[in-house]
């Protein structure tokens, strides 16, 4: 997990420390993870919007903790991130970020989305795109689930993002 591309800085923190208990699982988790990262035609601006929404519908704050500072250096205006972070439709968000996130939520909410809904994004990300942003969203909720049935904390003194569900 180290020698990928995400170098010596990945720590064992967050889903990679879990996966080492499956090493051989492990391994092909991390590899699919730094492919929808770093090797898909979809714009980190977008992909990383896309893993954010993602995290705030799982309520997965580790996520939240590692993205949203690479989703804002990636061009995700912070009151978009505050109104995602808030639970809210980033309605001042760009066209396509509004469009990533109808996509996401309607995938998630719904299990489907609708002919509109796809063509809308299909419009901004071609057919590669679409299949590769599928991914991206299969493999954080994968990570999003990982994080929360092993009960991943944040580090030390991080502070949760949103509110846990009233049980």
């Amino acid at each position: 997990m180290r020698s990928g591309p995400r170098g010596g800085g990945i720590g064992l923190g967050g889903p990679f420390g879990v996966f080492l208990h499956a090493p051989a699982y492990g391994a092909h988790a991390q590899a699919l993870g730094a492919h929808c990262r770093y090797g898909t035609v979809v714009p980190a601006r977008l992909s990383e919007f896309a893993i954010l929404v993602t995290a705030r519908l799982w309520r997965a704050q580790y996520e939240w903790h590692v993205h949203a500072p690479i989703a804002e250096k990636a061009g995700v205006k912070p009151s978009t991130l505050a109104a995602l972070r808030a639970g809210r439709v980033p309605a001042r968000a760009p066209a396509d970020e509004r469009a990533v996130h109808a996509f996401v939520t309607e995938l998630y909410t719904r299990r489907r989305v609708s002919d509109r809904t796809y063509a809308r994004l299909h419009s901004l990300l071609g057919d590669a795109g679409m299949v590769e942003f599928v991914g991206i969203l299969g493999y954080y909720a994968l990570v999003a689930m990982t994080l929360d049935v092993f009960r991943v904390p944040l580090p030390a003194g991080v502070a949760p993002f949103f509110p846990e569900p009233k049980a």
